[in-house]
């Protein structure tokens, strides 16, 4: 459920006469989305995405989040764009919620995605990397390395509640990251959360990217470590090979992947899996009963990370030279 806070037609009404996009005809909340509440609107002129940002997101960042969609759509990468208002702005106030209008990006995301949308995605997230490059606003990685130890003390007590021994096993990962992660490698915008949801195909060919939300500066190759996770794995916590393989071909086709980040690949890979463990670990623990958000299985990016844990070299995850 992603429509946290409800609006009336009328306010609604009243909010888009603050832009040039035509008269309301109807409009509905968007299930999907753990973030914001989103609504599609219909007008007498082309389907719209209103967000209205909730406490989650800092208000401070939606001039990153919204300029960099901006940035990125100049520059080529197919993704949402937001509407100006008629002085210009590109947010305004709807339901005592900041609030956005975006333009309606036509695709669907993929369940079942095979290694032909692998390497699509691989591609476009290599584009999105190139793009990104002189977009003079920053914002660090809040969900990085240094900020894991401060969400694991909110969970930490709780922990071996969703499986025992969880407590010492994570604590000797973080030991692990202080001391192995890397910080001298190519850096710059990340979408940080390219999960199959966040990727619109039409048909076999991928359509755009959408969701920035997590967006933010940090290690190019730890974004790629995020969508091996996120696009790699079966169901059954197996790693796809062939997946991998044509996810990661993809990306170099259009940036190939310096020496070092391949070899680093294996660290960022355990990394990325400790990080949505945690904040899923985080939601899983704290989230009230009766909640409307689905809190997704923690243990999942567990089994990942324990995976990542055996990888030696860049050539298990189908590097063809690593």
């Amino acid at each position: 459920m992603a429509v946290y806070t409800d609006i009336t037609e009328d306010d609604l009404k009243t909010f888009l006469t603050q832009y040039d996009c035509g008269e309301l005809t109807s409009y509905k909340g968007i299930a999907e989305g753990v973030e914001n509440s989103n609504f599609l609107l219909h007008t007498t002129r082309d389907p719209l995405i209103l967000t209205l940002y909730e406490k989650r997101v800092e208000k401070n960042d939606l001039p990153f989040f919204l300029g960099l969609m901006q940035h990125l759509a100049a520059r080529g990468l197919s993704c949402p764009l937001p509407l100006p208002r008629n002085d210009g702005a590109l947010l305004g106030e709807l339901s005592g919620r900041p609030a956005a209008l975006i333009s309606f990006l036509e695709g669907m995301w993929l369940r079942k995605p095979e290694a032909r949308h692998c390497r699509e995605v691989g591609v476009a997230l290599a584009q999105m990397h190139v793009a990104g490059e002189g977009f003079a606003i920053e914002r660090p990685n809040a969900l990085s390395c240094a900020g894991w130890q401060p969400l694991w003390d909110k969970s930490e007590t709780r922990a071996d509640e969703v499986e025992p021994g969880l407590q010492d096993e994570i604590r000797a990962e973080l030991a692990f990251f202080d001391a192995h992660w890397p910080t001298d490698l190519p850096t710059g915008v990340i979408h940080a959360d390219l999960f199959p949801d966040n990727v619109f195909f039409l048909g076999d060919t991928l359509s755009g990217l959408i969701d920035f939300y997590f967006a933010c500066n940090d290690m190019l190759a730890y974004d790629v470590s995020i969508c091996l996770n996120a696009w790699c794995f079966e169901k059954d916590g197996a790693y796809n090979v062939t997946k991998g393989t044509a996810m990661l071909d993809g990306y170099q086709s259009v940036r190939p992947l310096s020496e070092a980040e391949i070899a680093a690949l294996p660290t960022l890979a355990r990394g990325s899996a400790l990080r949505f463990f945690l904040t899923r670990l985080y939601d899983w623990l704290m989230t009230p009963a009766g909640a409307l958000v689905t809190k997704k299985d923690p243990l999942e990016y567990l089994r990942k990370l324990r995976f990542h844990r055996q990888v030696a070299t860049g050539a298990e995850y189908g590097l063809a030279k690593a």
